[in-house]
């Protein structure tokens, strides 16, 4: 009963959090509405993700998802990802901008998604294997788990590791139960700032955030690069440490996703965040 609570509580909190933002953005602005997918503001009058992603691109994405040697078979669904997106399509999630804009975002979004739950590496064609996982299969509890935290300590009895389409790694198990509340954590995740003077990775990728001198200086600028900055620095090392590997298996998804939806992508320093300097670094993450 704890965890239905808490898997209950995390749904209120992301839907509420989402309504109360998109009020804030409709501000004086003219506000529009278009069905069930967007409506009460401004945003909703550039169109709706329905508009330009449909049914067929997302099985061009995912081809391999429902393969019987996948580890998620039969979970994740066109579906479930356009539900989760009409809780943020009023903040702008996918509906910034103009069409291309807005294709680029939801290709930016569903390339950390395939990157991060892809088994391509141990199967051919490895960028068709996006959706492959919903759950991370060898979990090390000892590192998710900080017993030395007196404030937030861990369940007795409940498993901590990464769950989700863009990796949670928390409780609850429903993030590995129901696809939409799970891409519903992901677009939160990509929406909203998770840490004190730093941007959403949607921020910085629609243009929204102006970099200072001091971000200049530390070669973070808007684009797809600053979002794995943002996504995945503090803490995974992927950025700042030149064009590994890992960097480049989430580069060439997302490029390899707008390909597919016949959209060109920007190129040179805004592309990777390989010398990038992480965004306000935890001293725990600094100093490693």
């Amino acid at each position: 009963m704890k965890r239905a609570q808490t898997a209950a509580f995390l749904l209120v909190a992301l839907l509420a959090a989402a309504e109360a933002e998109a009020r804030r953005e409709k501000g004086g602005d003219k506000a529009c509405d278009t069905g069930w997918e967007c409506s009460g503001s401004r945003f909703c009058c550039n169109g709706t993700i329905t508009d330009y992603f449909k049914a067929h691109h997302f099985e061009e994405l995912f081809p391999r998802r429902n393969d019987s040697i996948a580890h998620a078979t039969g979970f994740w669904s066109y579906q479930a990802f356009i539900a989760a997106a009409a809780q943020f399509e009023p903040r702008g999630f996918g509906t910034t901008g103009g069409k291309d804009t807005g294709i680029k975002e939801v290709a930016a979004f569903l390339g950390h998604v395939g990157a991060r739950t892809s088994c391509g590496k141990i199967y051919p064609d490895p960028l068709a294997w996006g959706l492959c996982y919903n759950r991370e299969m060898s979990p090390d509890q000892s590192y998710y788990c900080d017993d030395s935290n007196e404030l937030y300590r861990c369940v007795e009895g409940v498993r901590y590791y990464g769950r989700g389409a863009i990796p949670v790694y928390c409780h609850p198990e429903l993030l590995e139960q129901n696809a939409t509340i799970a891409f519903e954590a992901a677009i939160w995740r990509w929406m909203t700032p998770v840490k004190r003077r730093q941007p959403s990775a949607h921020d910085v990728f629609v243009g929204n955030w102006k970099p200072t001198k001091r971000d200049t200086v530390s070669k973070r600028y808007p684009g797809f690069g600053a979002t794995m900055n943002i996504m995945y620095g503090d803490g995974h090392h992927i950025c700042g440490r030149g064009f590994t590997d890992e960097m480049n298996v989430i580069i060439s998804h997302y490029i390899y996703y707008l390909d597919l939806m016949g959209v060109n992508h920007e190129s040179g320093r805004s592309l990777d965040c390989a010398d990038q300097v992480v965004f306000n670094p935890s001293t725990k993450s600094s100093g490693s």
